[in-house]
């Protein structure tokens, strides 16, 4: 008889990783600072928080490699893999605005590309944020093809958890 399996340690790193790669898309230096001072702080924080992260996925797929039970342990990889998928969109879409402003209308911070971002993952698109440029359209076409993707994963393990299919 196996003990269910505790898998509240496993959601409290992903919560992390999740937390964690978010601060790293709201301090990754991406344009020229003329302080050099703050842009080493930034490139610092940015390079631990990216080591963090690598530590805490590195360990939960080598939990997951051995562990008995892997759909429950895969969700909260998936929810890691949307959060850093959504937010290097984000942070791709912003980069590209920065360097080529006509490429997205009304793209102007983080918070609007992350907005731009997030509305492109649930489909809804109010359009007041748009891609208005050929690469961006292209950049927008692989962020709508990475949702498609991590959401039927979504819905195909949440259906194999409730039905209890391995």
């Amino acid at each position: 008889m196996n003990p269910k399996p505790d898998h509240s340690k496993e959601r409290r790193r992903a919560w992390l990783a999740c937390a964690l790669l978010a601060v790293i898309f709201f301090v990754v230096p991406v344009e020229t600072d003329t302080n050099a001072t703050r842009m080493g702080v930034r490139v610092l924080v940015s390079l631990l928080t990216v080591g963090g992260v690598t530590w805490l996925v590195t360990g939960m797929v080598r939990r997951q490699l051995t562990a008995p039970t892997r759909e429950a342990r895969s969700l909260a990889h998936l929810v890691v893999a949307l959060v850093g998928g959504l937010l290097a969109f984000a942070l791709a879409d912003y980069v590209l605005a920065r360097t080529a402003p006509a490429q997205f209308v009304d793209l102007e911070t983080r918070i609007d590309a992350l907005y731009f971002a997030l509305t492109t993952l649930t489909t809804v698109g109010y359009g007041d944020v748009h891609a208005q440029g050929q690469l961006a359209r292209v950049l927008v076409s692989v962020q709508m093809a990475f949702s498609i993707g991590v959401i039927a994963t979504g819905v195909s393990l949440v259906v194999k958890q409730l039905t209890g299919r391995p």
